[in-house]
């Protein structure tokens, strides 16, 4: 049970922070799909972001298939980033890793908005509007995605250095 511990605690922190209030997409959700993808083995890495989605849109509610596929896919991409940094584990890789996954959420997910919502023109004027109108809420992710890998990475690794000092002293004695 101590080995999914870290992977509980993620899902009711992803779960719990959507329905608290915040600033839209300002969310850990990416963080955690990233966190996962460093930290967790390969099989719960890619899969956490997508339950802790899945039972607060439960609650929250679903919303048009395709777009939501493309948030949960955009998620999905976040934990293979993460696995990628997982093997070079340096503050540029987690930082350059961090901005990625949100670059990617915001193109991807406004894409799928562009293409199946019907707030937008089928053109290339729509598709650009769409993307400008979305420029607030990237700043909100990316900030989020930003502040909680920051925490949940900071944390991890000070929990790990603390960790590895202790060993260190009991291996002395």
């Amino acid at each position: 049970m101590k080995k999914y511990l870290p992977a509980i605690l993620l899902i009711i922190l992803g779960i719990s922070a959507r329905f608290l209030p915040h600033p839209a997409n300002f969310a850990p959700i990416g963080a955690i799909a990233f966190f996962g993808g460093i930290y967790l083995p390969r099989q719960y890495s890619l899969i956490l972001p997508l339950i802790a989605m899945l039972i607060s849109d439960i609650f929250i509610g679903f919303y048009s298939a395709p777009i939501m596929l493309s948030v949960y896919a955009s998620f999905t991409i976040m934990g293979l980033i993460g696995l990628w940094v997982s093997k070079r584990k340096k503050f540029h890789a987690i930082l350059g890793g961090t901005i990625l996954g949100s670059v990617f959420f915001f193109i991807l997910t406004n894409l799928a908005v562009w293409m199946f919502g019907a707030l937008y023109a089928p053109n290339l004027n729509g598709l650009i509007n769409c993307y400008v109108s979305a420029l607030p809420f990237f700043r909100n992710s990316l900030a989020g995605d930003l502040f909680y890998s920051f925490v949940l990475i900071g944390g991890m690794e000070l929990i790990l250095w603390r960790q590895r000092k202790i060993q260190t002293a009991m291996a002395r004695i």
